[in-house]
């Protein structure tokens, strides 16, 4: 068990199955390049370490969507990839993205107009990547807007104020790979390439696959795939595979120390309104985490119906009654020998039969990427490396 602080429970984060994740992936996509995405502090687990690992692992860009977190990276030390970053709003700082080497993708006519005006304050080109909607109509161009902005894009090449140096879009259903839609976004896809390369602009990448589509999508990797929840060791087709399937291993384990270990009576009515009461004497334990650290309180208990699970000694059990704001409370069990102080263990990497941020996000009704990512700020994110031997 590893403390850092005060706070009775920790996401312990092992770096060493994020470069051997980033390089399962790039075997997954042998004729591209890989693009870790490291957006919302890489995933909840810490964003320049993690960023470190992937580049570690083989990864020779990353990806963040704000602006700031590019920014962020560029000023923690990461110099050697290439970093693109592309969501932002009127008024971002784009003139410290160009002088910081980043790549800012365009999505509409005023955000390409924003750049140039940035390149030129910064008095060097910048690095842009044209997103083209390709049916998931949330952010991109769409391809007509796209071919109505090429004469602007070539006038701003020529000027020396943006050169474009990709093309990219992102998939709709890429987690059901046989899905209609796959076929067509890659179908719009390839036509959106030879508008853009048929009006002269040389494309140093092409990018479509995220995690799914980079396991199993082959015809979307192009030059180069976009990992990211798969980075992190999670799934992202679990219908399909599990981490272990796609040769993954989960990075984050979230333990506690239990708080409070008492005996109670059959009949007790278990954390507020009492969702959860006894069936028999047993004893409850309490985890110092609740819905405040990204325990979903969709995950509570009734007797019918366990909450999320929990990994106690050699066994799992659920969580019994309502998450609630800073704790939860679990039934240990007639007889159990937990005391306070006791180290349990909410996710992992289920190697040892123990529980994985799928299984609560099965129990919550949610995605793994919602389970690790929320986990709030005030649990410490302790790095460990399983590769490296203490002396």
């Amino acid at each position: 068990m590893v403390a850092v602080s005060s706070f009775p429970a920790r996401a312990v984060v092992d770096l060493a199955a994020i470069r051997a994740n980033v390089r399962s992936l790039a075997a997954h996509a042998p004729t591209a390049q890989v693009m870790a995405v490291v957006k919302a502090d890489g995933y909840g687990h810490g964003l320049l370490p993690t960023a470190a690992a992937a580049v570690a692992g083989g990864a020779t860009w990353l990806g963040a969507a704000q602006v700031e977190e590019a920014l962020a990276l560029r000023r923690g030390g990461v110099v050697g990839p290439r970093v693109l970053t592309w969501l932002y709003a009127p008024g971002a700082p784009l003139r410290d993205a160009v002088e910081a080497d980043v790549d800012v993708s365009v999505s509409a006519r005023w955000a390409l107009d924003e750049l140039a005006a940035a390149a030129r304050a910064a008095g060097r080109p910048a690095r842009a990547h044209l997103k083209v909607d390709t049916g998931l109509s949330r952010n991109g161009l769409t391809p007509a807007d796209l071919a109505a902005i090429l004469p602007e894009v070539l006038r701003l090449r020529a000027e020396g104020a943006v050169e474009v140096v990709g093309l990219w879009s992102h998939f709709a259903f890429a987690d059901e790979p046989e899905h209609p839609t796959v076929v067509r976004q890659g179908e719009v896809f390839a036509e959106a390439l030879r508008t853009v390369e048929g009006a002269g602009v040389v494309l140093e990448v092409r990018h479509l696959a995220n995690s799914a589509a980079t396991l199993t999508t082959p015809s979307a990797h192009y030059d180069l795939v976009r990992p990211g929840v798969a980075v992190y060791g999670l799934s992202p087709v679990p219908q399909l595979g599990a981490s272990e399937d796609f040769g993954l291993v989960p990075a984050m384990t979230l333990e506690a120390e239990l708080a409070n270990v008492k005996a109670v009576p059959g009949g007790s009515g278990v954390s507020y309104a009492h969702q959860y009461v006894t069936s028999r004497d047993t004893v409850l334990g309490l985890v110092p985490l609740g819905y405040a650290d990204g325990i979903p309180r969709h995950a509570s208990g009734t007797v019918e119906r366990p909450g999320g699970p929990v990994r106690v000694g050699d066994r799992t059990v659920g969580v019994a009654g309502r998450v609630c704001m800073d704790q939860v409370v679990l039934d240990l069990g007639p007889g159990a020998t937990e005391r306070e102080g006791d180290r349990v263990e909410l996710f992992g990497t289920g190697r040892d039969g123990g529980p994985t941020a799928q299984d609560w996000a099965e129990s919550a009704g949610t995605i793994s990427y919602e389970i690790v990512t929320r986990i709030g700020a005030r649990v410490p994110r302790v790095h460990v490396d399983s590769e490296v031997v203490a002396p």
